[in-house]
């Protein structure tokens, strides 16, 4: 049995702030060791597959408790890739959960930039987690104070601030935010919980902090930005609020609440077409009530014009759909307008037109053929064309499209592809064929 005692760090350095940090949670601590260091880069590359065989012949030169942190940390820096690309993740610290709620990276640099636009120098980061968001501020020039209550997540954030060589404009610190003062800083930034024991939570008063907390918080400071989940209530936000709905290569990816950001909006329409892009002279400065989608990476951003719902018209030769964030901002009827198109059902969010116009905003498909639903007449035109790939969106429909894929293509008929979207036109289930417009 291997009885070797793992090396223990040295004893941690005031903070900037002056205050000595606590002691480094396990197994973190260990992993901050030279030989945890060392560890660490031996594992980087380790197939999940082989953990097993590679635990049991380094376990002959290393204690088992580091052998299983280097491993597990080896795991997380592979997921986190995906957010943080493989330079960075490579280099940082992880948690199980701050990899599964941290910010992307690219929409934690994009939020930094405005920030930074907006004049600001310092921000306190509340519930900072690992300290993503830190780090984009810290990139952009920002210092940063960094805040969360959870001892290892506190801890990983600072190791990450020392890993990536901004621990000079990134305090962190261990405490309750609700007690933290930030009145000595140009912005607060709060990044709330949203998940408990039984998973992702909903409602914006069961974050934690509450979203009114957060809200207090942040009316309390020249400028302010809450995260929060895609999915809140339009009618949760509060009126002296900017929203922004931020989407990262077509996926939505979060909510924002700006606080201290412009006049009130009162944006002029622009033509078809037009876009209105972030710091461009067609867009008014944004602020209270104004409401946003941007579309990374670009950014691109649409801002709301207060229209009506669009028209309700019968499928013409180009389907669009709205990028998610656009339609979390509940500003379809702005891209319908810029297509001179309209809605092929009032509660479904597919922009139809007869000409093609590109725009950011929305995925143009060529649409070729209209049927109303029926799994033989599709399968039978699927042969018919020689299709070997179909893909398959729905909108107002309950059919799954693996199911559909399942039924109508069970086996690949040529080279040629397909979209097909299940939707309702004149109120009946229909199926819509076509392709995307290059």
């Amino acid at each position: 049995m291997n009885d070797r005692t793992p090396r223990q760090p040295q004893p941690a350095p005031r903070s900037a702030s002056g205050l000595t940090p606590r002691p480094v949670p396990q197994p973190l601590a260990l992993l901050l060791t030279p030989e945890g260091r060392a560890l660490l880069h031996e594992v980087r590359d380790t197939d999940p597959a082989r953990e097993l065989a590679v635990a049991t012949r380094l376990r002959r030169e290393h204690p088992a408790e580091l052998v299983s942190a280097a491993l597990g940390q080896a795991r997380l820096r592979q997921r986190a890739a995906a957010k943080f690309g493989a330079e960075d993740a490579g280099r940082m610290f992880f948690t199980p959960n701050g990899v599964e709620q941290s910010t992307r990276a690219s929409v934690a640099a994009y939020r930094a930039g405005r920030l930074k636009e907006l004049g600001v120098t310092s921000v306190a980061d509340l519930c900072c987690g690992i300290g993503g968001d830190a780090i984009a501020l810290a990139r952009a020039g920002i210092r940063v104070l960094a805040v969360d209550r959870d001892p290892l997540t506190a801890a990983t954030a600072r190791a990450n601030a020392e890993a990536l060589g901004l621990a000079a404009l990134i305090e962190v610190r261990e405490a309750d935010v609700t007690e933290v003062d930030t009145s000595g800083y140009d912005a607060v930034f709060v990044d709330p919980a949203r998940r408990g024991g039984r998973g992702r939570v909903f409602d914006p008063e069961a974050y934690s902090p509450p979203l009114s907390w957060a809200i207090t918080a942040a009316r309390g400071a020249p400028r302010a930005a809450l995260k929060v989940a895609p999915g809140i209530p339009h009618e949760a936000v509060p009126g002296d609020a900017e929203a922004e709905w931020i989407s990262d290569g077509g996926d939505v990816k979060e909510a924002v609440l700006w606080f201290g950001t412009g006049l009130p909006a009162a944006p002029s329409r622009p033509g078809p077409g037009a876009d209105s892009e972030p710091g461009s002279d067609s867009e008014p400065d944004p602020g209270p009530g104004a409401v946003r989608a941007t579309l990374l990476p670009g950014p691109r951003t649409l801002l709301s014009l207060g229209l009506p719902d669009p028209a309700v018209r019968p499928p013409g030769r180009y389907l669009y759909e709205p990028d998610g964030a656009v339609i979390r901002a509940h500003l379809v009827a702005e891209v319908a307008e810029r297509l001179d198109g309209g809605l092929i059902d009032p509660t479904i969010a597919y922009v139809t037109a007869d000409e093609h116009r590109p725009t950011p905003y929305a995925t143009a498909y060529e649409i070729t053929d209209r049927l109303p639903f029926n799994v033989k007449k599709l399968k039978a035109l699927l042969r018919e064309r020689q299709v070997g790939t179909l893909t398959v969106k729905k909108r107002g429909s309950a059919v799954e499209p693996e199911e559909l894929r399942r039924k109508a293509l069970p086996k690949p008929h040529g080279s040629a592809s397909v979209t097909v979207f299940l939707t309702r036109v004149a109120d009946a289930p229909t199926m819509l064929l076509g392709h995307p417009v290059r």
